[in-house]
């Protein structure tokens, strides 16, 4: 008989880096750490720290509508009660019964939001689809109805304040200063946006897809769907207790109707399906587009709910997938070197729309100078133009502006519909020939 021995070799096996990913959170950090230094004002200042919480709330509000299929409408609740655990600590820190550094108050606020996750989190998740809608709706009304029931914990309509500088301040923080406050925010920023992205590569977050997608067949393999949504939704309320508890620091200052109420939490939906829910950087730019709608465009215009509105209306109708698909789009484009063809076209689109969007914008803003502001006088003064809102000159021009605008942006619309489906053509010519190859 003959034995053959074979000897087994060990070695090391290196998973190449992924050099793409490594460059875009360098980048993220980057601009996060350059971003106060290049833009210097005190109201930018205010804009990045509101941005920086913003992010990680839209975020973890994501976690649900994006990769879970569950539409929520009162996320708001554990991003409010974790401010409000945030705060209360601050303020028992700040007596000195409790030693608590400022920088672990947004852990207290994240594990706050994680505690009333569990709580309410458990009836919530026993639905899905619209009853699951219709639960956290009625959950948020409750909460926030509760806050003038118990004005000891929610501190009425006044809300609760506190001072962000207590105790020895560490090699001269004392957060105190705006700019020390951003960069606190800008920490904890990258460090959730990092654990949210790498809770997507889980086996949590790859079956909370797989829910989201086919529930009947995660059942059917043997999985509880009602406990990974319930599960995802803990990991959500904890993130956005994170985010409430840097909203305390930043305004030092929390109240119910700010926090909790249903307007609150159906703004992180509107802004996270702007952005884009089905993309994992799609609710950063919701954050972000969050901030100059209620900052610049609020001082811009009265009638800013209602442009927020329209963009909302044509976002749900042309690009669902929001802000963050058409970029996914375009870059499908410059990967196959089409890009360049287009560029006429969009700036053509862009300048027939714009001109359109200011016939509109002058007729409605001459609309609510009449109802709002007509103790002042027909004139108002809008972009620079002086407009009579009881002028008939005045409403022609702008009618004429936007019917111009209109039909111009429809003869370009119809040119860069067929440029688009040719150009689509020719990619799906080049995919399948390099398919053969």
């Amino acid at each position: 008989m003959t034995t053959t021995t074979s000897t087994a070799t060990s070695y090391y096996r290196f998973k190449p880096w992924n050099v793409g990913r490594i460059v875009i959170w360098s980048l993220f950090a980057l601009i996060l750490i350059v971003a106060p230094l290049v833009f210097t004002s005190s109201l930018a200042l205010t804009m990045l720290s509101q941005i920086g919480y913003l992010i990680i709330i839209c975020l973890s509000y994501n976690i649900l509508l994006g990769q879970g299929g569950m539409l929520s409408f009162g996320h708001a609740v554990y991003t409010g009660l974790g401010s409000f655990l945030a705060i209360h600590a601050m303020n028992l820190a700040g007596e000195g019964r409790m030693p608590i550094p400022l920088v672990f108050i947004p852990l207290v606020g994240g594990l706050a939001g994680m505690l009333f996750a569990v709580l309410l989190g458990f009836v919530t998740t026993k639905k899905s689809g619209t009853t699951f809608a219709m639960i956290t709706l009625g959950i948020g009304e409750l909460v926030a109805s509760m806050a003038l029931m118990f004005p000891g914990f929610f501190g009425g309509e006044g809300g609760i304040t506190t001072d962000r500088v207590y105790g020895k301040s560490i090699m001269g923080i004392s957060f105190g200063p705006a700019i020390q406050v951003y960069y606190l925010i800008a920490a904890y920023c990258f460090v959730c946006t990092a654990a949210m992205f790498a809770f997507t590569g889980t086996p949590l977050g790859r079956i909370l897809n797989a829910v989201r997608d086919n529930p009947e067949r995660v059942e059917f393999i043997g999985y509880n769907t009602q406990r990974v949504r319930y599960f995802a939704f803990i990991v959500a309320g904890f993130f956005a207790g994170i985010g409430g508890g840097l909203t305390a620091i930043n305004f030092e200052i929390i109240t119910a109707v700010d926090s909790v109420s249903v307007i609150r939490s159906g703004g992180y939906l509107l802004f996270t399906f702007l952005g884009g829910a089905t993309f994992f950087f799609g609710p950063i730019i919701g954050a972000v587009l969050l901030v100059f709608a209620s900052v610049l465009l609020s001082e811009l215009s009265k009638a800013w709910l209602l442009y927020l509105g329209l963009v909302f209306l044509f976002m749900v109708m042309f690009a669902p997938g929001g802000v963050a698909s058409l970029i996914m789009m375009n870059l499908r484009l410059a990967k196959f070197g089409k890009l360049r063809a287009l560029l006429p076209s969009y700036l053509a689109l862009f300048g027939t729309g714009l001109v359109a969007v200011l016939g509109a914008a002058c007729m409605v803003e001459m609309t609510y100078h009449l109802q709002l502001n007509e103790a002042l006088g027909p004139e108002l003064t809008y972009l620079g133009a002086t407009l009579n809102a009881k002028a008939f000159s005045s409403w022609f021009g702008a009618g004429f502006v936007l019917l111009t605008g209109l039909g111009l942006f429809e003869l370009c619309r119809r040119q860069f519909r067929r440029q688009w489906d040719h150009i689509q053509e020719e990619i799906e010519h080049q995919i399948k020939r390099g398919e053969a190859l």
